[in-house]
């Protein structure tokens, strides 16, 4: 069995033709990621065919309209075969097809928060597109809710002012807490005073996770 026939499912099998035997799109406009979809298939398998356009009426046998990169990343990761589906369009057909599959990309969106639990929740990253430095950088533009309600507490002192707090949560990963203004500005004022010692931002988490363990350490 030849190393791609073990990475296409039994329900692609009989939809298998040699990756020799097909030609790439000849203007194709779209630049890929060939890396990620080569870690991809590695990961995940074939699960779903390109799309193959026969070329009868375009003079160019086998030209792939849909999936130009899935078939560049198997012809490098070595693959003898690859499943397609066939078409048998003309010039005009196939350019269409070949900007619309791109372009229909490009107009999707994103659940970001929805995008952020679900990668956060998976054992590793790996086979997804998105490195932990990737997932990161989403996490941190994940946007912020104008306001969050005060919870509700049985506890001495006046009660809260206003109904909500701006600014009402830190979140890492999946873990969300709750702050009060008064300890963001305690954490803006520790962020710059660690930048006017520091010139600079960097390791500033750890600053402050070692001085939360000195903290609990003293049974404070």
């Amino acid at each position: 069995m030849s190393s791609s026939a073990a990475r296409i499912p039994a329900s692609l099998a009989d939809l298998a033709v040699p990756v020799a035997d097909l030609a790439p799109y000849y203007r194709n406009p779209r630049t890929g990621d060939v890396a990620a979809i080569s870690e991809s298939l590695a990961t995940n398998g074939q699960y779903r065919p390109v799309v193959v356009n026969r070329g009868s009426l375009t003079g160019r046998p086998n030209e792939i309209l849909a999936g130009n990169h899935t078939f560049k990343a198997a012809r490098e990761l070595g693959w003898e075969e690859i499943a397609v589906t066939w078409l048998d369009v003309d010039d005009d057909a196939a350019a269409k097809i070949v900007i619309v599959d791109n372009r229909s990309s490009d107009l999707a969106g994103y659940d970001s928060v929805l995008l952020a639990d679900i990668l956060s929740e998976l054992p590793d990253l790996e086979g997804t597109g998105y490195d932990q430095d990737a997932l990161d950088e989403l996490l941190d533009n994940v946007q912020l809710p104008s306001a969050l309600p005060t919870e509700t507490q049985d506890s001495e002192g006046a009660a809260p002012a206003n109904d909500y707090l701006q600014w009402g949560y830190m979140q890492w990963g999946t873990t969300r807490v709750q702050v009060t203004s008064e300890e963001i500005d305690r954490l803006t004022a520790a962020h710059k005073a660690y930048v006017e010692t520091h010139g600079t931002d960097g390791g500033f988490g750890h600053h402050v996770m070692d001085g939360s363990a000195r903290t609990v350490a003293a049974g404070a």
